[in-house]
């Protein structure tokens, strides 16, 4: 066994690491350590650590270097079993390492040496498939590991190019991925690792018969892992029926995430807006995720929010794939407080720094909802959810709060602020503040030049969150590249 510190990464037998040789570990880039508090979410475990699964130190110095300490209890459970090549069915909230728990092991049994597809790693939507690929490139990145992410609305062209190289994970969305296969681009003949991340999406009647013929390149004896935070009827159907005496792990005792407090407020749909900057007033926001019911309600929101003076991007299915991977990632960096959108990204997505969600639509099923509050208080840390309820919510509100049971209570009059700001932060966020009517119309008119070089000629409202390349802190991305559609339409009311 090999005890140099950083080992070549040319070759797939590399040693595994064990308790006993630390020595590696002394030449690790550690990332600084999060002291925020965090939950029995992601801390109730039985103390395995990484080094006890038998890893490769290659991937062990990965998992460490991006800041992992010890296994979650998903982790803990689905990593051993994944790694025996075992069927595996897991159920775990949102936001408590279930990226990681089948992405470890698809990893560890990669070849480096055999230059096929052996991970199949498949997801609902295009932003979800580009963060879990980041994550898969991250945690693999001293094995020598060739990942590729291929999603809608990207040119096939590309994708073509890429797989006449190799790649040894392909993370991407149902429709793409069978596109490639069925040209024969994308050889999964081989393939002996078939993940679905958000299960119970991917095996809805909207992707059935596209799974069904993707499930026709793999070989018979591949290994399945579903990964999900809710499993409906269609996802027992698919284990009864492509599933090998499959694994089953159940760590949803309860539903929604310990670290969130959920509150509502009772409003008519006239006040929404003004409640909306009320608490933009009052909470102390680290980053904002603001959801609404329909495309044509975030585009006005958008509008709305960034005429009130706020920070605000937005984005949703209608738009350009390119706009909403900038959007996506400038936001993940930090160059906007608040981001208002549609279900588009309730699934999945992972940014640590949101500490507050706001359903200024309440959505309508308990799926829903739970999804999207997800978005904050991820790995156990806290967060804050608010609905803004109007009195046609109030029999979802109700039938919500009796599906998940959870109790969603009525919004205090101050909120304390120990529920969503961790107190070891180093820099508390100060509530947001509005721009000066002369500072705002600056933003507007810098707005305006950039955005016609950024707009297609078909549709300026799917570019309208096309941003600047460097937009001030407090610009408004989108809003005021639709004030022809904003003035052909009603404001959300």
């Amino acid at each position: 066994m090999s005890q140099s510190a950083r080992p070549s990464t040319s070759t797939s037998t590399s040693s595994s690491a064990t308790p006993n040789d630390p020595s590696w570990r002394a030449g690790l880039r550690l990332p600084p350590k999060d002291l925020r508090p965090q939950t029995e979410d992601v801390t109730n475990t039985k103390g395995t650590e990484f080094e006890d699964m038998f890893l490769r130190r290659e991937l062990l110095m990965g998992i460490f270097e991006e800041g992992y300490e010890r296994p979650s209890p998903i982790q803990e459970e689905a990593i051993p079993i994944a790694l025996t090549k075992r069927d595996i069915l897991a159920r775990a909230k949102n936001g408590t390492g279930k990226t990681a728990a089948f992405v470890i092991p698809s990893l560890q049994q990669i070849d480096i040496g055999k230059n096929k597809i052996q991970a199949l790693l498949l997801v609902p939507t295009r932003e979800l498939a580009l963060q879990t690929s980041q994550v898969c490139k991250k945690l693999g990145k001293h094995m020598g590991i060739q990942v590729m992410v291929t999603t809608g609305g990207t040119t096939l062209k590309d994708d073509i190019m890429r797989l006449q190289e190799t790649v040894h994970v392909l993370v991407g969305t149902p429709g793409r991925i069978l596109d490639l296969a069925g040209k024969k681009v994308a050889d999964l003949s081989e393939c002996p690792v078939f993940v679905m991340d958000e299960a119970d999406k991917l095996l809805s009647p909207e992707f059935t018969p596209v799974m069904e013929q993707l499930l026709t390149f793999l070989p018979a004896d591949r290994q399945v892992m579903l990964f999900s935070a809710t499993f409906p009827m269609m996802v027992k159907d698919f284990k009864d029926k492509r599933m090998r005496n499959p694994y089953e792990i159940n760590l949803m005792e309860e539903l929604t995430l310990r670290g969130v407090t959920q509150y509502y407020a009772y409003v008519e749909e006239r006040q929404k807006v003004h409640c909306l900057n009320t608490l933009f007033s009052k909470l102390q926001i680290n980053q904002s995720i603001i959801f609404c019911n329909s495309t044509n309600r975030v585009e006005l929101l958008a509008k709305k929010v960034t005429d009130l003076g706020y920070s605000c991007f937005y984005s949703h299915a209608k738009m350009l794939q390119s706009h909403r991977n900038r959007v996506f990632h400038d936001f993940r960096n930090g160059v906007c407080r608040n981001l208002v959108c549609s279900d588009l990204l309730t699934r999945g997505i992972d940014i640590q720094a949101v500490n507050v969600v706001i359903n200024f639509d309440f959505p309508k099923n308990s799926e829903t909802y739970l999804h999207r509050i997800g978005r904050s208080g991820r790995f156990g840390h806290l967060g804050l959810a608010i609905n803004l309820v109007t009195y046609e919510d109030r029999f979802n509100l109700y039938r919500i709060e009796q599906e998940l049971g959870t109790e969603i209570q009525p919004i205090p009059q101050t909120i304390d602020k120990g529920l969503y700001v961790a107190p070891t932060a180093a820099e508390e966020p100060a509530p947001q503040k509005p721009q000066s009517q002369s500072q705002l119309q600056q933003t507007q008119q810098q707005q305006r030049q950039q955005v016609p070089s950024q707009q297609a000629p078909s549709n300026g409202r799917q570019n309208g969150a096309a941003p600047a390349p460097a937009p001030a802190p407090s610009q408004g991305r989108g809003g005021h590249a639709n004030q022809a559609a904003y003035r052909n339409g009603a404001p959300p009311r």
